[in-house]
């Protein structure tokens, strides 16, 4: 043995025992955690670069190696844990989009329902509108039809009471004429009298169509009643 190695050799035990804590509470505290645990991996990639440099510094080529690969296992857990952590970010933030757009979805369904339902009953309303501005306007148009019909009945019958008139009062001016020429000429007062009681009968019969007249425009208003 060379006689620089045996400094190195003591820094080395050294080293070892004051490690040993250290690597008791990698075995009895860290152990315990996750091993993609933030806290475990950050302990055990300090004390992997801890020993590859001490290792390094005592010429100590396995402890240089075993420190060097626990570093580098911590760095790729790291690496790892935080790939897995954006994945699975990223998937929350797929799931979340996926909710928000089956929830606007839905909500766009609800929407265009609602939408249905109400063009249903504006059409519904229009109907019921048209509906009854049509019956309103037959009611309407029959009132009007009513009052002509009576209008022109009541313009009949008034023509057949003025005729009534007339004849009645050309009867009684052909009477008083035959009454005053029968003082004077009897053949001439019978004729004018036969005269008048035909006359009198064109009355009569003119006095049953007012009559009949009447009667009809009175069915009709019972008709339409």
């Amino acid at each position: 043995m060379k006689i620089t190695t045996v400094p190195f050799a003591v820094l080395g035990l050294q080293y070892k025992i004051a490690r040993f804590p250290l690597q008791l509470i990698e075995d009895r505290v860290m152990a315990r955690l996750d091993a993609e645990a933030p806290a475990r991996l950050f302990y055990e990639r300090s004390l992997g670069m801890l020993d590859a440099a001490v290792g390094g510094a005592l010429g100590d080529s396995e402890l240089q190696t075993r420190g060097s690969a626990l570093a580098e296992r911590s760095d790729a857990l790291s690496r790892a844990a935080r790939l897995d952590a954006a994945a699975t970010q990223k998937q929350q933030r797929a799931e979340a989009d996926l909710k928000t757009k089956r929830e606007n979805a839905i909500k766009d369904q609800k929407q265009a329902r609602e939408e249905k339902e109400r063009e249903v009953r504006e059409a519904r309303t229009e109907a019921e509108q048209r509906k009854s501005a049509a019956a309103e306007d037959a009611e309407k148009r029959t009132r009007a039809a009513k009052q002509q019909a009576d209008q022109v009945a009541a313009r009949r019958t008034n023509s057949v009471e003025e005729a009534k008139r007339k004849a009645q009062d050309e009867i009684r001016a052909e009477e008083e004429q035959a009454t005053s020429a029968a003082r004077s000429k009897a053949e001439d007062a019978q004729a004018k009298s036969a005269a008048a009681d035909g006359k009198r009968a064109q009355a009569d019969r003119l006095e049953e169509l007012a009559d009949a007249e009447k009667q009809k425009r009175q069915r009709a208003r019972a008709t339409d009643s």
